[in-house]
């Protein structure tokens, strides 16, 4: 049968009898108070569907959601109920929303399909960098970065979340000069690569700012979608013809407590409907907090059928190096970005060695090769293991 309300799913903790938590979770997001109020029972109220464990589903009825309001979304299935005394810790583990509410959504005007055309990069994984140092770097420095990396192989550099435009670094010129070393090195090489330029700033002028850079060249845009917003990144997708890089910097304030706060699956489901093209959602192997089978789930949601909605790039990144290539693509195959900033520019040879590497540990699991084996031909990658290990 088909759905046709949002269910959502809470792990709770309590010293409630559950369903009593449960009830008060439903009652707290739909029609109900603390106290009694007279036409309190409705319609729309939320009612508890299954308890399993100290894990309950609440089935909300679809007239409570505003078609396309992501923001309205949140504040039913993750508003105050974080904040109810009774619940010691409450996460948002997943939420199944109906074809109604997807479809009010556009999504990416760019998945993976798309995104692989315009850098003519098939079957195979994409590799990324953030240009190091993060910041301070002015624009022909960043240029001079980014282009070492492209020459080395690569199909993605970005900016780091930090960086928008600051006085040290200003966007429009960064753009222009990226973009010009981006070219130098297509004519030179035949290589083509993405540069995700940050544009987040205000709701109020991130659609300005985008143009600005699409003015400068620029061939992929970046929101930090957490500090910037749902909306920012909808409207981005809606009004610009770019594919959209989307960071999730300041997620571990909602999804690192693994027994409250929201799931980064929720996180990857409204990026997709909001439009971004590609989302970190975190390595199998790596520097941060990871958790294995949301990892799984993240992938899937992007990925998989939803209505018609393209598909997104999960994107791997956070202390991989040539030796966690392999870690992270057993886990999300060939359509994801696998990305390293220091362990690509921090190779002993430079920042284009280190490009090299990665590559090579690409090829080395696309052949089915052990990267130690690989390396044994492959001098940049050899290097690279020889400081990092695997």
């Amino acid at each position: 049968m088909m759905q046709r309300d949002v269910v959502a799913r809470y792990r709770v903790e309590t010293d409630l009898p559950m369903r009593k938590a449960a009830e008060a979770i439903a009652a707290e997001q739909s029609t109900g108070t603390w106290t009694e109020v007279r036409g309190a029972e409705s319609d729309l109220a939320a009612s508890v569907l299954s308890i399993d464990g100290n894990t309950v589903e609440i089935e909300f009825p679809v007239e409570l959601f505003e078609p396309g309001n992501i923001p309205q979304y949140l504040s039913v299935i993750a508003g105050n109920l974080f904040g109810l005394e009774a619940l010691k810790k409450v996460r948002l583990v997943d939420v199944d929303f109906p074809e109604s509410l997807v479809r009010a959504h556009s999504g990416p005007k760019f998945g993976i399909e798309e995104a692989r055309r315009i850098i003519d990069a098939y079957n195979r994984p994409l590799v990324g960098t953030i240009v190091k140092p993060k910041v301070g770097l002015n624009p022909s420095q960043t240029a001079e970065v980014a282009g070492a990396a492209v020459r080395g192989g690569l199909d993605l550099v970005k900016d780091d979340e930090t960086l928008t435009d600051q006085k040290f670094c200003p966007m429009e010129r960064r753009v222009e000069e990226v973009m010009a070393e981006f070219d130098r090195v297509e004519s030179e090489t035949g290589k083509k690569a993405f540069y995700a330029v940050n544009v987040t700033t205000g709701a109020d002028t991130i659609l300005e700012r985008a143009e600005r850079a699409i003015d400068r060249g620029a061939n992929m845009l970046m929101v930090d979608v957490l500090t910037a917003g749902f909306s920012a990144l909808e409207a981005l997708a809606r009004g610009v013809d770019l594919p959209i890089h989307v960071h999730r910097t300041m997620h571990g304030a909602m999804t690192r407590d693994r027994a409250h706060g929201i799931s980064m699956l929720v996180i990857a489901k409204l990026v997709r409907m909001a439009g971004g093209t590609n989302l970190h959602t975190g390595s199998y192997v790596g520097k941060m907090a990871s958790d294995i089978e949301e990892n799984d789930q993240c992938r899937d949601a992007l990925r998989e059928d939803w209505y018609g909605l393209k598909r997104v790039f999960p994107v791997a990144s956070g202390g991989i190096h040539p030796g966690k290539v392999a870690g992270n693509l057993d886990g999300y195959g060939i359509d994801c970005i696998v990305q390293a900033g220091g362990g690509v520019h921090g190779h002993p040879d430079g920042t284009t060695a280190g490009a090299r590497a990665m590559v090579q540990a690409v090829e080395a699991w696309l052949s089915g090769i052990p990267v130690m084996e690989y390396a044994e031909r492959h001098k940049e990658l050899k290097r690279a293991l020889e400081r990092w290990g695997v």
